[in-house]
């Protein structure tokens, strides 16, 4: 009789790590810096795969951005997930912004086609879309892929449990992201959501249509009134009426409107879990109190990593 081979072997069933991820922005201000340095330090302690950063409308934000990326790989243990937005960039430009990424030791890009302009006009000879950037982000990549040791560039792009605001139908959507992971992108985190159904019906519309990549869900902490109603403004998605009913009820600045909008929050990522999620994506709003309110909710499997006072030790 032949010995087992390693497929044949029994193994010991193990829960499969969830990923976990936070949001951060610049800061704009001294204030806003020491604010944002207290989370950093919170979140830091629930030791995530990643915190991404945000990188504003056509860069507009970009020094800033690039010296929290720097701080942070520098000052802390955190890795850092770069946006970068390319609509009304060059491909020279956005080459070099990728470069200059690539130098830092980032090795994760979160490419975004962005906001187009006010009044509409992208210049000749610049990047429209996020698979545009997608491309643009490999080519760099390849001439630079001996720096690293056989590793790549993880290329992460925006999924949308909803119609996005300028597509003319959610399965346009489908056919988007199913093109971005034709062109090399690795997972996509999901825009915000109110609906617990909204995230199973993306992944289950995408898996039908070929979409094989990672789909996070990006969750934010529905702790305030105020917060849901300006997202939702900007986001185009419209948010959970009922939800909204229940906290305006109640009145945006007492302690039941924040315990409400933390059940709710819950009650998404517990969703979005069920479904199969592979990983969560807090939205913080550079505030680490309702993003770790919604975790401590949650009994999440993390994996095993050595404690955060003996890295720093090192």
């Amino acid at each position: 009789m032949s010995p087992p081979t390693l497929i044949d072997a029994p193994s010991t069933p193990t829960e499969t790590p969830v990923a976990l991820s936070y949001e951060l922005f610049p800061p704009r201000s001294d204030a806003a810096s020491a604010t944002l340095w207290k989370t950093i330090r919170e979140l830091e302690g629930t030791a995530p795969d990643y915190v991404s950063v945000t990188y504003g409308a056509s860069g507009s934000n970009h020094d800033t951005a690039l010296d929290l990326v720097d701080r942070l790989q520098l000052e802390t243990t955190l890795r850092p997930l770069a946006h970068l937005t390319c609509v009304g960039g060059t491909p020279e430009e956005l080459s070099t912004t990728v470069n200059a990424l690539v130098d830092r030791g980032v090795r994760g890009i979160l490419a975004l086609r962005g906001d187009k302009p006010r009044d509409g006009h992208v210049p000749a000879g610049s990047l429209r879309y996020a698979q545009d950037l997608i491309e643009l982000i490999r080519r760099v990549e390849l001439r630079r892929s001996a720096q690293f040791a056989a590793g790549k560039v993880a290329i992460g792009v925006a999924a949308y449990p909803t119609k996005h605001p300028e597509s003319p139908s959610e399965a346009h959507d489908i056919e988007v992201l199913l093109a971005k992971q034709r062109s090399g992108a690795d997972f996509a985190i999901t825009q915000v959501f109110f609906h617990a159904e909204q995230y199973a019906s993306l992944v289950h519309r995408a898996r039908r249509a070929g979409v094989t990549i990672p789909i996070i869900p990006g969750i934010m902490p529905l702790t305030s009134l105020r917060r849901i109603l300006k997202l939702s403004e900007l986001s185009g998605v419209a948010p959970d009426a009922a939800l909204v009913d229940r906290m305006h009820a109640v009145g945006d600045d007492s302690g039941l409107a924040r315990q409400i909008g933390v059940e709710a929050s819950v009650a998404l990522a517990e969703a979005a879990l069920d479904a199969g999620a592979p990983g969560l994506h807090l939205y913080t709003f550079n505030e680490h109190e309702s993003a770790l309110e919604v975790l401590a909710r949650l009994d999440l499997p993390r994996p095993s990593r050595p404690s955060l006072a003996r890295r720093q030790a090192n």
